[in-house]
């Protein structure tokens, strides 16, 4: 069937998220009616400064903090920069060891190295075949100058989910400081900073629904991170600059939307996601399914294919209007096998057939039909022309 028969059907949520109309509504008019620069005191300042406040006290809900804990950033990334290289540099006098996993996002792993460079010391935990940080290896980890433990909440290829909870306490006992990354989870699963032992955390608006561009971190009150960007003082003088209201906007009605309708996304996701993980199972021979197969995000579908390169599936399968990946959206183009799946333990020459479909709010069960109709019939092909299919 080809693509101009039926719509897009897209599975590549984790890489990003179409924005809900609603968001899109509610954003629309703080770029031309409501433009005021929030730092101005006068009506239309103040009222573009009320709105920031109001998206604060949002997202501040979400993960059970306080508004004044939350800092908008330009995203994820940036978030994570800012708790890792911000509380290294306001805390150096109290160490200088640093503890990451060898699974985290780019954004995480490039600035602990960026550190390491730096006279940082850096331990990268193992993991095991599923993707899960051992709590032991943590404990053991830990030093007399360890500053900061940072292991992410959902991992954004497999889907895992971390004990982070756990390692929070573990944190919490060592007087350590915590931090995660929760771009793939939050508004999708639930989080509270208190209980969860958390003292900075990292999360995005377009992996939920909502614009680009934005994002924030959570600190703890009493927790001291120096800022990446100097300049205005805006963001109580810990990220500089004029803020992106739209964005600020957006996100927080996301995050409303994220709250309202949490737990129905989540039972629509399970129940797509182990529908398709089914029906791959029972049509392909000699597959692997990567992360642990029930701690994992609700909408996280990562297999990797034997004999065949998982490039030459996504582009077959976009023939067919179906948009997937084989990993992190970030390093797609990169020749190099994804370095979560080596970490787990894939061989290279099996990792490159991996592929990634991450399920969302519009998706239904006819998508999934689809994609577990078409597939096996791309997987045969490929295999016919493959040079490492063993002969039977």
């Amino acid at each position: 069937m080809a693509r101009e028969d039926r719509r897009l059907i897209y599975m590549d949520h984790a890489g990003t998220t179409p924005m809900h109309p609603e968001v899109f509504e509610t954003m629309s008019p703080y770029f031309i009616e409501r433009f005021g620069n929030p730092s101005s005191i006068h009506t239309v300042g103040r009222e573009a400064k009320g709105a920031i406040e109001d998206a604060r006290a949002q997202v501040a809900a979400l993960i059970g903090a306080r508004p004044e804990e939350i800092i908008f950033t330009s995203g994820g990334t940036e978030a994570d920069n800012m708790a890792i290289q911000g509380c290294a540099a306001a805390n150096e006098k109290k160490g200088k060891h640093l503890i990451t996993s060898a699974i985290e996002h780019h954004a995480v792993l490039d600035t602990c190295e960026f550190l390491a460079k730096r006279g940082w010391d850096l331990t990268v935990l193992p993991v095991d075949s599923m993707g899960m940080v051992d709590l032991d290896d943590v404990r053991k980890a830990i030093r007399k100058d360890t500053l900061l433990i940072t292991i992410m909440h959902g991992n954004n290829e497999i889907g895992t989910i971390e004990y982070v909870e756990e390692i929070g306490k573990i944190a919490r006992e060592h007087g350590i400081y915590f931090h995660t990354d929760t771009v793939q989870t939050a508004g999708i699963i639930p989080i509270d900073v208190g209980k969860m032992n958390i003292d900075m955390l990292a999360i995005s608006a377009h992996k939920m629904y909502g614009p680009k561009g934005i994002g924030a971190l959570y600190v703890r009150s009493g927790v001291r991170v120096a800022p990446l960007v100097y300049g205005g003082g805006q963001e109580r003088k810990r990220r500089s600059g004029t803020e992106n209201i739209p964005g600020i906007v957006g996100f927080g009605k996301a995050v409303e939307l994220a709250m309202k309708e949490r737990a129905q996304r989540e039972a629509h996701l399970i129940t797509l996601r182990d529908r398709l993980i089914e029906g791959i199972f029972s049509t392909i021979d000699d597959v692997i399914l990567n992360g642990h197969p029930t701690q994992r995000l609700p909408n996280n579908v990562n297999v990797c294919i034997k004999y065949i390169e998982g490039e030459s599936m996504l582009l077959m399968l976009d023939m067919l209007g179906i948009a997937a990946s084989s990993g992190s959206a970030c390093t797609s183009g990169s020749l190099d096998p994804s370095h979560v799946l080596l970490a787990i333990g894939i061989p290279a020459e099996i990792a490159h057939g991996s592929l990634r479909f991450t399920l969302g709010r519009m998706n239904t069960a006819d998508d999934v039909d689809f994609v577990i109709e078409e597939l096996p019939k791309i997987v045969e092909r490929l295999r016919t022309m493959s040079p490492v299919m063993p002969k039977k």
